[in-house]
């Protein structure tokens, strides 16, 4: 596997460092270098989080990815999508929820956000919470965006998913495999 910068951004609360952590234990799982870096901004309040994940077989000496080097850059919402987009290396993809999060009076008309992200030339824009709810968990959005941007990256399925298995088996066989399906989800979602 090369070297690989992703950028995640989201709202706090929906899972963007959760993501960011599976995809750092699949890389060390699969024997890469791993850097990581969270802004978590005033996540408590529903305040921005964003995470930098640079995964290699070589030292990687910085954790802070360069604007337009990711080869993903994931959004758990449209405006965080956008806020995070000038990190997306040119033939990167932009994997994105639909999902609004509005953080205030001021925030755009979502269809205007959505036809933003769709200029991006490899968008996959997914209604994550929909997904999730229908595989058994509306609380995992952050899942099936995590098999989108897994299946994009071509990340070792049987890894993600152990993973996904042991951070959740606390919670029980059913919140594992509500997990596992909305992974499956995104996977399908954004496979080619």
């Amino acid at each position: 596997m090369k070297k690989i910068d992703l950028v995640l951004g989201g709202v706090g609360g929906q899972g963007i460092l959760t993501i960011a952590g599976v995809i750092a234990q699949t890389a060390l799982r699969a024997g890469l270098n791993v850097k990581q870096s969270e802004v978590h901004g005033m996540a408590q309040r529903g305040g921005a989080v964003e995470a930098h994940l640079r995964l290699s077989p070589e030292t990687v000496w910085s954790d802070l990815v360069p604007t337009g080097t990711a080869a993903v850059v994931c959004g758990m919402e449209p405006m965080e999508a956008l806020r995070q987009r000038h990190y997306l290396a040119p033939g990167g993809c932009l994997v994105a929820s639909t999902d609004p999060i509005p953080s205030g009076a001021d925030y755009p008309p979502v269809a205007d956000l959505i036809a933003e992200l769709r200029k991006t030339p490899d968008a996959v824009l997914l209604p994550a919470a929909e997904m999730a709810r229908i595989a058994g968990n509306a609380r995992a959005a952050n899942m099936v965006l995590l098999g989108a941007v897994a299946a994009r990256l071509k990340l070792p399925e049987a890894t993600v998913r152990a993973v996904i298995a042991d951070l959740f088996k606390s919670k029980g066989d059913d919140v594992v495999e509500a997990n596992l399906k909305a992974f499956a989800a995104g996977q399908d979602a954004a496979s080619y």
